[in-house]
């Protein structure tokens, strides 16, 4: 009888879930009628955040592996779509198709050195890495124009107008979110979060840590390299900024802010902070501070996160290992 009642309220909480996020697609499909131009590129930066945020929380907040420096992927996903655009004559499918490929592929070069080590040696060996990665591009003008970059992108012009771009990077971040929610959900994402909440009792029991972590580390790196994609089309240029370690502390920022043991945490801090650093930087160059307070109140008073906090008045909660802390 209970086993049937907690069957019925999960079929009935999927059901308000999927009107939900129906509601929100519709209403996100209908702002470019309604909002002027720059709230519509302001929403498809949130989108590209969001979704790059929600790539590095796949390693981050289910994998438990310390990736500081997962902005390179969004960087080279964008270097890779912009170089094949200006520089060859490949159709431009192919090219937005590389840019996540040529990311999962330096995903796997990077985690093959990485995954030997954990925690907090993982983290600082990947950020030395990425490091590496931003100097060559920094320095190579004749190939990534240096410290200038690549302006000018073609687009291809069905894409290239604001409202284009804007529709392109809302069904692609649906579709790419719609899979990385299917791929945590599976197997897979159960035997990752189990590594994540005890990776010596996983290995004990059979499970092959370190492979896991490398799938998961070219799983992340090819849907940053989506979000890079998206970039491109909306702004038109790559730039080395795009792979600094200092963009990857934003995005951390992003998981840390929405909630990085919820999967649409890290979209809803990229709209806080894509939000405040634009909103708030019209009126004063020092919108950090009041990032810099946010982040205070949030590590002392809500240390799961914005949507942690509020998923604790779920009637059914998911267990999270912030609350072992």
């Amino acid at each position: 009888m209970v086993k049937r009642l907690s069957t019925r309220y999960a079929k009935s909480s999927a059901l308000k879930l999927l009107l939900a996020f129906s509601v929100v697609i519709l209403l996100l499909a209908l702002c470019p009628q309604f909002l002027p131009r720059f709230f519509v590129y302001l929403l498809a930066l949130i989108l590209i955040s969001g979704l790059q945020a929600t790539s590095l929380n796949v390693a981050l907040g289910y994998g438990g592996m310390y990736q500081f420096h997962h902005a390179v992927f969004f960087g080279i996903g964008a270097y890779t779509v912009s170089i094949m655009l200006m520089k060859t004559n490949l159709p431009p499918a192919l090219s937005f198709l590389a840019g996540p490929m040529v990311a999962a592929l330096l995903g796997f070069i990077m985690g093959l050195i990485c995954v030997r080590l954990s925690k907090l040696y993982f983290g600082m060996l990947q950020l030395s890495l990425g490091s590496l990665v931003w100097i060559v591009v920094f320095r190579w003008y004749s190939f990534t124009g240096g410290d200038d970059g690549l302006h000018g992108v073609p687009v291809p012009s069905l894409i290239s107008s604001v409202n284009g771009s804007y529709y392109f990077a809302l069904i692609t971040s649906i579709v790419a979110l719609f899979m990385m929610y299917v791929i945590l959900n599976s197997p897979f994402g159960r035997i990752l979060q189990a590594i994540r909440d005890n990776p010596e009792r996983s290995e004990g029991v059979g499970v092959r840590v370190k492979l896991h972590q490398l799938v998961t580390q070219v799983i992340a790196a090819f849907f940053a390299g989506v979000a890079g994609v998206l970039f491109v089309t909306v702004e038109g240029s790559a730039f080395p900024d795009l792979l600094s370690w200092t963009l990857s502390l934003e995005f951390i920022i992003m998981c840390l802010l929405g909630g990085w043991f919820t999967f649409l945490g890290p979209m809803l801090g990229a709209a806080i902070i894509v939000s405040l650093r634009t909103l708030v930087g019209v009126y004063t160059e020092y919108w950090t501070f009041a990032l810099a307070v946010i982040l205070m109140l949030l590590i002392f008073f809500l240390p799961e996160g914005v949507l942690g906090y509020f998923q604790r008045f779920s009637p059914v909660p998911e267990h999270s290992p912030a609350e072992d802390k």
